[in-house]
């Protein structure tokens, strides 16, 4: 009993710590904690309070992978404060200093306007198609992406190749989101659906360069069923890229990013990167040396974390 009563102090200390200095995500977290709630329970409440949020977003808020942006989220961040017996506005208040702060700090390309300007559309578009949740009942396992650089520079396209396994009966498709670069233009790319899916329903988003897929499977998966397919989307409607950034919401399976140079068009450095959450600053810095003949640089993790993970290039 003292064992419990210790580590409950060490809890409230936490929160109270991060009720008053932050960040957002970290209040929420150590809320949860102290609360001793698994996130279920937390959806349950919130259902109770008639605000519908998946527990994968749940997972993405404590995290910092995402962040509450659009109002049926900001009522559920309200809806928290009382559950988990919150002072009144003190997240919501933590949400507003972290929005004042990236307002003020100027985009840095495609990882701050695609991750964190984009979130709050992401969401939009997921729910539109019927996705309480970004990973459509399936665990990725392992997930192979090439990256293509035309030789204007450009990023002309990508291609994935998917394992993934599902945690409930009947999933029969996955959800697939590619962010172009600044200036691109979501509604003149292409989906190619490459081996065992097709493709389904399309959504865009101009002002942000998402676009969202359905990739239809031909079977239904049961619980623990796994699956393995590929598909490519062709996009080459921006400018100059400089990088590519991948983000994760939570733990997973094996994750390998190629990178593949034209031969008119080749960088003179390239570096992999990591970066906990959009707002955060980028660490894990670690270059990367161009293969001659296949003019291609990569970087694989054997379990992903959550957060953000890329490789950048630096041009003449």
């Amino acid at each position: 009993m003292p064992h419990a009563t210790q580590h409950a102090d060490v809890a409230t200390a936490q929160l109270d710590s991060a009720l008053r200095g932050g960040p957002f995500h970290v209040a929420l977290r150590a809320a949860i904690a102290a609360r001793g709630l698994p996130l279920q329970r937390v959806q349950h409440h919130l259902s109770r309070h008639g605000v519908k949020v998946g527990v994968t977003s749940l997972s993405y808020w404590q995290q910092g992978a995402r962040r509450p942006q659009r109002p049926e989220s900001l009522r559920a961040v309200r809806a928290l404060e009382e559950i988990l017996q919150l002072p009144e506005e003190s997240l919501i208040r933590l949400l507003s200093e972290a929005d004042a702060e990236t307002s003020e700090r100027p985009p840095a390309g495609r990882s701050y306007r695609a991750h964190l300007a984009a979130s709050g559309v992401l969401d939009g578009l997921l729910a539109e198609l019927g996705y309480p949740a970004p990973d459509g009942g399936v665990h990725t396992l392992g997930h192979h992406e090439r990256i293509r650089i035309g030789p204007g520079r450009e990023l002309a396209g990508r291609e994935s190749h998917l394992i993934v396994r599902a945690h409930h009966d009947g999933v029969d498709r996955f959800v697939a989101v590619h962010h172009g670069d600044p200036g691109c233009v979501p509604a003149r790319m292409s989906v190619r659906a490459l081996e065992n899916c097709r493709t389904g329903r399309v959504r865009t988003h101009q002002e942000t360069g998402v676009l969202v897929t359905e990739l239809l499977f031909d079977t239904r998966l049961r619980a623990g069923d796994t699956h393995l397919f590929r598909y490519g989307v062709e996009d080459g409607t921006a400018g100059v890229s400089r990088e590519y950034v991948r983000g994760f919401g939570t733990a997973g399976g094996q994750y390998a990013l190629q990178v593949r140079f034209d031969a008119a068009a080749l960088p003179v450095r390239c570096h992999r990167f990591t970066q906990h959450s959009p707002a955060a600053p980028r660490g894990g810095r670690q270059e990367l040396a161009l293969s001659g003949q296949h003019r291609s640089v990569h970087l694989v993790e054997p379990r992903i974390r959550s957060g953000m993970l890329g490789i950048g290039w630096d041009w003449e």
